[in-house]
């Protein structure tokens, strides 16, 4: 059982929703370790093939719990050190995560919280959602999140949002790569499931190894060792029981054997 969070099983797919509606859905020390501790748990599920981040009530996250934050402020610099330390581990279990992973934007999301969907793979928002990098106007600066960030907006965006900490609207998050797709509230619901079916039709471990693919190659420079490293893992991967699966029932016109 959870404090901060409800977890739910449909099919092959699990939600977790961030259930702190009266402050916002802003995470404290228990929401971020119960968050680490789910997807963890997740990750080792060969069960689960997708993964929903979601949250209740009108915002999808606030950032940092006011009461964390006075806390902190009394922190010397190791207690800093060790609570940054716990939320850099959060995100990276979520990015690190071997299923796809999809947020639900479905309010508002600031802060941290914006670290929260940067950290997975598909970001689906409500049209009225705004989204704010807050933290340079209480004198801090999006450090932690910042990896997750950068690469889902990209460095010339990252640079306006991080240094004004304006608002913007979930249009302008898809228009700059920070989510990928934007639904009425009404739609939401659907548009989050459509995806997720897409997700869980595919073959488990194609899926996982087009994530790692992503990750591994989007920062790396075009060289002859990331070409050769390219060709073994398609080599690998068409020798491997579902790669041979697929391409059988694909010839043969028929389902593949993880759809049955």
């Amino acid at each position: 059982m959870f404090e901060t969070l409800s977890v739910e099983r449909r099919g092959l797919s699990t939600t977790v929703t961030l259930n702190r509606p009266d402050v916002r859905n802003a995470f404290n020390e228990t929401m971020i370790a119960e968050i680490t501790q789910m997807f963890q748990k997740l990750d080792a599920d060969a069960t689960v093939r997708a993964i929903v981040l979601a949250a209740n009530g009108p915002a999808f996250c606030a950032g940092a719990d006011l009461n964390w934050m006075k806390k902190m402020a009394d922190y010397t610099h190791a207690e800093n050190l060790a609570d940054a330390g716990q939320l850099a581990a959060m995100l990276a279990a979520i990015y690190r995560c071997s299923k796809p992973v999809v947020a639900k934007v479905q309010g508002d999301c600031y802060a941290g919280g914006m670290g929260l969907v940067a950290a997975c793979d598909i970001a689906v928002s409500v049209d009225s959602a705004n989204y704010c990098l807050s933290e340079v106007k209480l004198g801090l600066i999006p450090a932690t999140i910042s990896p997750y960030v950068i690469k889902a907006m990209g460095e010339s965006a990252a640079r306006r949002y991080f240094i004004t900490a304006e608002r913007f609207s979930a249009a302008e998050a898809q228009r700059i790569g920070f989510v990928h797709e934007v639904a009425t509230a009404e739609a939401l619901d659907d548009t989050v499931a459509g995806i997720v079916k897409a997700l869980v039709s595919n073959s488990p471990n194609a899926v996982r190894q087009a994530k790692q693919l992503v990750q591994d190659v989007a920062s790396r420079q075009l060289t002859p060792e990331l070409i050769t490293a390219t060709v073994e893992g398609i080599a690998q991967i068409r020798a491997s029981s579902e790669g041979r699966e697929g391409v059988r029932s694909f010839l043969e016109k028929r389902k593949p054997a993880w759809l049955n």
